[in-house]
C-alpha cells in the first residue's frame, strides 16, 4: 500500500467520522439506544420468572372507566374512591405514594365536603411523608393539583414536578431528576427534584441521597450523567416487569376490606398512580421496538379483567406515561441505569473502528472487502449488545454508517486513484498473460519496470518438425485450423505453468517463464511445460487429421539467464517482450535437436536450477552457430507419460559412452552408443556415427569433446 493512499484513508475515516459527530445527528445515537434495546431482545430474551419490581402502578385504565362506580361519571368525581384506595395501600405498608395523574379542579364548591375522604387520605399520608402529588411545569403557570389538596400534603414539599423531555427526534430516553423550580413567594428559581426522585429519597432515607451541587447519589450509587440532572432509562424487555393493578379492582377490594392482599402486594413497594389508557398520556420511548400487548396486569382481588379491551394482535410503539417514572425509580433503586461513554470516547472509538475499515477497503476486493465489512458490523452489533447487557452504552450506529459510507468513497477512489495503475497493467498484459499470472502480479502489486529492466528468466523456443510438408499439403483455411489447434493447446500448457508467449513466428511459439511475474521456479516450470507440450501433442495426433497420416512432432529449447524484459517498441507502438543472448541460445537449442534426434534440449544453465524431481541426461558439449563459447546441453526425460522407450534408457551406460567419447576412446564409446542404439536409444545412435566418424578420422590434438554445429 502506498504511503499516499495509507494517508488518504486515514483523512476519509477522519471527516466521516468528524461529520457523524456534530450536534445535528443526535438523532443517529439516541437510534442506537432503541436499536440496542431491540437487539438485547434478540439475544437476551428476558424469561417469564416473576421480576421483582421496586415500583407498582395503580392504573386508572380502560376497565376504571366501564366499572361502577366510575363509569359515566367524570374523574374529578373519582376522588372519594381514590382516597379509599390510598388509606388501604398506606395501609398495607408501602414506602411511598406518588401521583403521576393531577387534579387540578374539584366539585367541592358544588358538593360541600365531596373532597373530604381523598383530602383526609392525603393529609394522614403527608404527615408520614409518603405522598408526592405531581404537577406539570409549562413556560408560564404550571398545572398543579387542587388548592386543597395542596394545602391537604403540605403545599411545595410534597409536590413535585412530572415533566419528562423528548430528544431532538420526539422519543423519551432520558428522565430529568433536577429541575428548577419556582419559589411562589419570592418568585425565584431553585433545584427541586422531580417525582421520581423524590420517590425514590422518601423510599430510602432522605439522609441517603445527595442531589444537590453534583450528581445524584443514591445511598452509594452515582447514578450515570446526573451531573447534568438527567438519567438515561434502562427499560426491562419483560412485559409484566412493572406490576400493574386496575383501580377498580383495588376499589372492590377496599369495599371487600381484603387488607392481605394490599400488604400481599404493596408491602415496601414506591406505588405511583397515573392513567394506563388507550390514547391519553402515551409516549415514544427508546422501548418503541420492543413493546408488547397491553392489559396483562397483576393479579387480580375480587373484579375479573374484563375481555375485549385489548386486542392481542395489536403492538403499540408508545407506553403510558407513568412507566417511565416507574422505571426510573427502578433503575434508581436497582442501580442499573444505562452508561452512555462520553462523546470523546464514543468519538474516538467511531474512528478507530473506521480507520481499520477505510485502510483494510484497500488491500482487499470489493467482494471480499463487502464481506468482511459485513462480518465486522454483526460482530460490532454484537459486541455492543453484549456491553449493553451489561448496562454500557458504547456507539452503534455512528461507527457502522461511518464505515459504510468511508467503504463507498474508499471504492470511489480505488477505481478512480489508487487501482488506476493495476488496471493499466491489467490492460498492458491480458493479450499475453493467462489471467492467473495477470491476477498474481496485480495483487502481488509488484508491477515491472515498464520500459525495460534486466530479469533472470527462461526461454522455450519450440518449433513444429517438417511444417513445411505439413503445410503444403493443407488447404490455407486447413492450415489455419491446424496451426489455431496446436498454438491453442500449447499456449494453454505454457500459462498453466505460469509462464506467457510472448509471440508466435509462424508455428514457432517464444514462451517466458520469470516474467513479468517473478518466479523462482521459472527454470523447472519451462522445463516441465516443455515435457507436457510433447506429451499433449502425442494425445492429439487424431484430433489434427492430416493427409498421409503425417504426424505433428515439434522441437524444443529451453535456456535461463539474464534478458531485457519490457515495453520494447516506438512510442507509438510496443510490446512486452524479451530480447537478449538467452533467447537467441534458446532458439539454437531448439534447432539443435535435429542434429541429436531428440525433442527437447535445454542448456546447462536451465539444468542446474533444475531440482532432482526431473530426470535430465546430459547429451553433448556444442557450439551453436553465431557463438564462440560452447554450450553443454541436456535432455530432459519424461519418465511419467512419455514413450516406453524413455522409460528403459540406459542413463548410466550413456553417461559413460559420452565420457570415453570426450576423452577422444572413441572406438570405446563407439561400441557403448552402439549397444544403446540397438536397445532403441535415437541419441546413442547419432552419437555412435558421430564416434565411428571420428575414429576413422581422428580430431587434431586439441580435441576438446565439443561438437560445432553448422546450422540453425
Amino acid at each position: 500500500m502506498k504511503l499516499q493512499d495509507l494517508t488518504i484513508a486515514v483523512l476519509v475515516a477522519f471527516l466521516v467520522t468528524g461529520v457523524f459527530a456534530l450536534p445535528h445527528l443526535d438523532r443517529m445515537r439516541g437510534l442506537s439506544i432503541d436499536i440496542l434495546f431491540l437487539f438485547r431482545q434478540m439475544m437476551f430474551a428476558p424469561s417469564d420468572e416473576k421480576i421483582q419490581s421496586h415500583a407498582v402502578v395503580i392504573a386508572i385504565d380502560e376497565e376504571t372507566y366501564r366499572r361502577a362506580p366510575f363509569q359515566d361519571t367524570p374523574k374529578t368525581m373519582w376522588t372519594p374512591q381514590i382516597g379509599r384506595v390510598l388509606d388501604n395501600v398506606i395501609s398495607g405498608g408501602a414506602k411511598v405514594v406518588g401521583f403521576d395523574v393531577i387534579f387540578p379542579t374539584s366539585v367541592g364548591k358544588f358538593v360541600r365536603g365531596y373532597d373530604r375522604p381523598f383530602l383526609i387520605a392525603l393529609r394522614k399520608a403527608s404527615r408520614k411523608g409518603q405522598i408526592v402529588l405531581g404537577k406539570v411545569q409549562h413556560q408560564a403557570k404550571p398545572i398543579i393539583p387542587h388548592r386543597m389538596q395542596s394545602f391537604a400534603v403540605g403545599h411545595q414539599k410534597n409536590i413535585r414536578t412530572t415533566n419528562v423531555f423528548e430528544d431532538p427526534d420526539g422519543i423519551i430516553r432520558q428522565v430529568p431528576l433536577v429541575v428548577e423550580g419556582i419559589v411562589k413567594s419570592t418568585g425565584k428559581t431553585r433545584p427541586e427534584p422531580t417525582l421520581s426522585l423524590e420517590l425514590v429519597m422518601r423510599a430510602v432515607g432522605v439522609n441517603k441521597v445527595t442531589w444537590k451541587n453534583g450528581p445524584v447519589v443514591i445511598d452509594g450509587y452515582t447514578v450515570p450523567g446526573s451531573n447534568n440532572g438527567r438519567m438515561t432509562l434502562n427499560f426491562s424487555g419483560n412485559l409484566n416487569a412493572i406490576p400493574t393493578y386496575s383501580l377498580a379492582d383495588l376499589h372492590k377490594c377496599a369495599d371487600a376490606k381484603h387488607d392481605s392482599y394490599f400488604e400481599k402486594h404493596f408491602k415496601d413497594k414506591v406505588v405511583l398512580i397515573g392513567v394506563v389508557l388507550d390514547v391519553e398520556d402515551r409516549k415514544l420511548t427508546s422501548k418503541r421496538f420492543i413493546t408488547g400487548t397491553e392489559g396483562s396486569g397483576a393479579e387480580r382481588c375480587i373484579l375479573p379483567k374484563l375481555t375485549g379491551l385489548y386486542r392481542k394482535d395489536l403492538k403499540r410503539d408508545s407506553i403510558p406515561g407513568v412507566y417511565i417514572h416507574a422505571t426510573a425509580i427502578n433503575n434508581m433503586l436497582d442501580a442499573n441505569a444505562l452508561r452512555i461513554v462520553p462523546n470523546l470516547n464514543g468519538w474516538l472509538i467511531s474512528i478507530l473502528y473506521t480507520v481499520i475499515v477505510t485502510v483494510v477497503s484497500l488491500l482487499l476486493s470489493p467482494l471480499l472487502m463487502s464481506v468482511l465489512l459485513f462480518t465486522t458490523i454483526l460482530t460490532w452489533s454484537g459486541v455492543a449488545t453484549y456491553l449493553f447487557y451489561g448496562g454500557l452504552v458504547i456507539p452503534l450506529l455512528d461507527p457502522i454508517t461511518g464505515a459504510i459510507v468511508s467503504f463507498g468513497i474508499m471504492l470511489a477512489y480505488k477505481f478512480t486513484v489508487a487501482d488506476r495503475d493495476k488496471r493499466f497493467l491489467r490492460k498492458s498484459f491480458e493479450f499475453y498473460l493467462s489471467p492467473s499470472v495477470i491476477d498474481q502480479m496485480v495483487d502481488g502489486d509488484k508491477a515491472p519496470a515498464l520500459g525495460g529492466e534486466s530479469r533472470d528468466i527462461s526461454i522455450l523456443f519450440s518449433d513444429i518438425a517438417s511444417f513445411t510438408s505439413i503445410s503444403e499439403s493443407l488447404e490455407p483455411e486447413e492450415l489455419v485450423t491446424f496451426l489455431n489447434k496446436y498454438l491453442t493447446e500449447m499456449t494453454n500448457i505454457v500459462e498453466n505453468r505460469g509462464g506467457f508467449v510472448d509471440k508466435y513466428i509462424g508455428d514457432a511459439i517464444v514462451g517466458v517463464f520469470g516474467a513479468p511475474l517473478t518466479d523462482p521456479k521459472h527454470a523447472p516450470n519451462a522445463v516441465l511445460a516443455a515435457l507436457e507440450c510433447n506429451s499433449r501433442l502425442k494425445e492429439i495426433q487424431n484430433e489434427f487429421k492430416l493427409p498421409d497420416e503425417q504426424l505433428v512432432a515439434a522441437r524444443i529449447g529451453v535456456n535461463s539467464g539474464h534478458a531485457l524484459v519490457g515495453n520494447i517498441g516506438s512510442k507509438r507502438r510496443f510490446n512486452y517482450t524479451v530480447i537478449g543472448d538467452t533467447v537467441n541460445l534458446a532458439a539454437r537449442l531448439e534447432g539443435a535437436n535435429k542434429a541429436y534426434n531428440t525433442d527437447i534440449l535445454i542448456s546447462d544453465n536451465t539444468k542446474v536450477m533444475c531440482d532432482n524431481k526431473i530426470v535430465i541426461r546430459e547429451i553433448d558439449r556444442i557450439r551453436v552457430v553465431g557463438r564462440t563459447k560452447p554450450v553443454v546441453v541436456f535432455e530432459p526425460i519424461n519418465l511419467s507419460i512419455g514413450d516406453q522407450n524413455e522409460k528403459h534408457l540406459d542413463l548410466e551406460a550413456y553417461a559413460e559412452g559420452l565420457e570415453k567419447y570426450r576423452a577422444g576412446q572413441f572406438k570405446a564409446a563407439t561400441e557403448i552408443f552402439s549397444k544403446l542404439a540397438e536397445d532403441g536409444d535415437k541419441v546413442a545412435r547419432r552419437m555412435s556415427d558421430r564416434a565411428q566418424t571420428l575414429l576413422n578420422n581422428p580430431p587434431q590434438d586439441d580435441w576438446q569433446g565439443v561438437t560445432d554445429l553448422d546450422s540453425k
